[in-house]
Order: C-alpha cells, then structure tokens, then sequence
C-alpha cells in the first residue's frame, strides 16, 4: 500500500498519506488540492537522460521532485507499459504521485495515480468519467478561455504555459511570460503549475507568479546532475 507527499498549505510541509483512501476520498479536487504540486518533473525522451530514465526520476525525487509525469511518447505498448510499471513501482516506494501524459488505458492498466490531458486530446470530462473520481485529473490550458473553462468539479489542476519558449513541446502555443501565467493564475479556480522553459535561473520568478509548482522537463533531463538540479529549482521557491 503506497504512501504519498502532501503539503500543508497553512505551513508548506510535507508528511506521508495513506494513498489508498486519500485516492478513495478523492473528488474532482480533494485529494489532489492537498497534492505538493512544488515540483513537478515531466519526463523526456529515456535517450536524453545521461543515467537512464528510471535513475534520474529517482535522483530527481531525492533532490525535491513531489510529482512525475510520465510523457509516453514513442515506443510500443509494451515497452511504454513496462516502462511505466518500472515508474510506477518506484514512485510508488518513494511516495511520490505518478501521473500519466494522454493515455488513459495506459494509467488504468498501471493503476497509476492520474492522468494529463491537452487541449487536443479527449474532453477532461469524459476522461473522469473513465478514470473514475479516485484519481487526478490535469488539463493544460494557455489562454483566459481555456482556464476559464475549467470545472473544478472535473478537473484537480492545470498547467499553464508554456511561460517560456520551450523545445520540448511539439506544436507548443505562443508563450505567455510570467506576467501573462500571473493573470491565468489568478482566475485559476484549481491549483495551477506553470510550464515551458522554465530553468533554474527562471524558476524564481515563475513561483513568484502566484502559481502552486512549477513544472519541468529539460531542466532536469539535461542536467549532468539530476539531483542538484532538482535542489536548485526547489531552492528557487525561497526566492519567490
């Protein structure tokens, strides 16, 4: 039976809940409100890690990661299965909420936390009503009408960006600056992480922007060193 990280929002610390009932109390937004959404790494590619994919979620959880996002691109069903099961029996270990990018069937058969969907992708109400509500339900967005939309009956959090630049998405929306994500995370009326092109020296300014986490992808699968590149990015939000 898995534990997870939470955060109390009152004192920003971080304990161990029982995963199980957390996720059978979850509504749209219950359980998933008291998720660390701090920092959040999404994965790349399993070649742009220099320590294989697996060992740098694992370093990454050690410097400060509270969430992974597994991005299952490429690969055939089984290799992104048993790619994801490695995943998920780690994250599982560590305490740390999985979250799988698209796939619902893919979350399903992992019996993995919860499941990211774009814009483009199945409406977010018809993924609840697969995943059920003991699960976590993300939805990007990158303009007011989109954050507008949100239900927070449906929806647990969204990300908002990309903020920056980024490489790391194809077909990625014009970025909105860290003004543009502040405005978006006012009117959010779920808990929000900012996304794209955030790096360590950008990171300050993106927690500042109002935002519960930030979300990451090069920044950690670039780094020389996984660990100490999540230390610096959670170092960041003791400047914001």
């Amino acid at each position: 039976m898995m534990t997870m990280k939470t955060m109390n929002k009152t004192t920003g610390a971080t304990s161990a809940t029982n995963t199980t009932s957390a996720a059978n109390a979850a509504g749209a937004a219950g359980t998933a409100n008291a998720i660390d959404y701090s920092l959040y790494m999404v994965t790349d590619v399993a070649p742009a890690y220099r320590h294989g994919l697996t060992a740098s979620v694992e370093a990454a959880v050690a410097g400060g990661v509270t969430v992974v996002q597994f991005r299952a691109d490429g690969g055939s069903k089984r290799e992104l299965y048993e790619t994801g099961l490695a995943l998920r029996d780690l994250l599982r270990r560590l305490g740390v909420p999985l979250i799988i990018n698209d796939h619902v069937d893919l979350a399903l058969a992992l019996d993995a936390d919860g499941v990211h969907v774009g814009q483009g992708d199945r409406p977010a109400a018809v993924v609840r009503r697969l995943l059920g509500r003991g699960r976590i339900l993300g939805l990007s967005t990158s303009n007011r009408g989109q954050v507008a939309a949100v239900d927070a009956a449906v929806v647990d959090y969204i990300g908002i960006g990309p903020v920056f630049p980024t490489q790391s998405k194809r077909n990625a929306p014009p970025d909105i600056g860290v003004a543009g994500l502040a405005a978006l995370a006012a009117l959010a009326p779920v808990p929000c992480v900012g996304i794209g092109g955030i790096t360590i020296g950008r990171a300050s300014a993106v927690y500042a922007a109002g935002v519960a986490g930030i979300a990451v992808v090069s920044a950690l699968s670039g780094a020389d060193d996984v660990r100490a590149a999540a230390q610096a990015l959670r170092a960041a939000r003791g400047g914001a």
